[in-house]
């Protein structure tokens, strides 16, 4: 399988504008594309038509990107199905992901995530059936990776422990106020596991906006946003953004272009204005 990107663009609460902003992420330089076929919060099938649109008109390869998208348990979705409310989880979620590969007009799926336990404490067994189909699906070849999203330590332990095929993703919100979702970012770290932070900075607006994150950015001559994502990547964290802003997407992408010292990142991490 291919390296995970650096970066990735996401794609959530988009709606009418999820095409135009997905071409304008791919334009700006983000190879990593997260999705879901969920309509309550997502439009996969937009998503679909601007990697398309991109793809077409740059005569670019699709081996260069990387599409993420999830299966959602039916407590997560609307009105607006993309399987048989009445099948079968495990039917549910080959219907969910044919679906999927019709929206993004694609063959196969770089990472396919469950989209969150069904329950609250430990995995039920609607989850065990839902990864087990996933399983299948990256069995066949349609699946090159599989994730789970929203997921609590002692919920990620039963799924490494349990898993045929274990996750190779975890995308979590990551809350400074959980120094960063410390726990779970080290088990992944331990286990070979990728973490994926989302809501970096609207989940984390105190830290964002506070006089000592605007020095550490003044010193870096940087944004606070990009103190946050640089100190995320070196943390570990694949950051999502998810930014309409084409000035904020070009930013996002530079940091690759500059390090922390590890004084400022232990400093960022321990910090208690929350």
């Amino acid at each position: 399988m291919k390296n995970s990107p650096d970066f990735i663009y996401g794609t959530a609460w988009k709606e009418d504008k999820t095409k135009s902003l997905v071409l304008l992420a791919l334009r700006k330089g983000f190879l990593g594309i997260d999705t879901a076929n969920q309509r309550k919060h997502y439009n996969e099938s937009a998503v679909g038509e601007a990697i398309s649109e991109f793809l077409s008109k740059t005569n670019g390869s699709r081996k260069r990107l990387f599409l993420q998208t999830k299966f959602t348990h039916i407590g997560g979705q609307d009105q607006r199905l993309p399987y048989e409310p009445d099948a079968p989880v495990s039917e549910q979620v080959q219907q969910s992901f044919v679906n999927s590969l019709k929206h993004l007009r694609r063959d196969f799926i770089d990472s396919y995530i469950l989209h969150g336990p069904s329950i609250g404490v430990g995995l039920s067994e609607e989850d065990w059936k839902a990864w087990a189909a996933m399983e299948s699906l990256f069995d066949n070849g349609k699946v090159k990776a599989l994730g789970i999203s929203n997921i609590s330590l002692e919920q990620l332990r039963l799924l490494m422990k349990g898993a045929r095929i274990r996750p190779k993703f975890v995308q979590n919100r990551c809350f400074a106020s959980r120094k960063w979702d410390r726990d779970i970012r080290i088990f992944c770290q331990k286990n070979n596991l990728t973490y994926q932070g989302f809501s970096l900075l609207t989940a984390n607006h105190k830290i964002v906006q506070s006089s000592f994150l605007k020095q550490i950015a003044q010193q870096y001559q940087r944004t606070p946003s990009q103190i946050i994502f640089r100190f995320a990547y070196q943390l570990g964290i694949i950051p999502l953004t998810g930014t309409s802003n084409a000035t904020h997407m070009a930013d996002d992408l530079e940091i690759r272009d500059f390090s922390l010292n590890e004084d400022d990142i232990r400093k960022i991490e321990e910090n208690t204005i929350y």
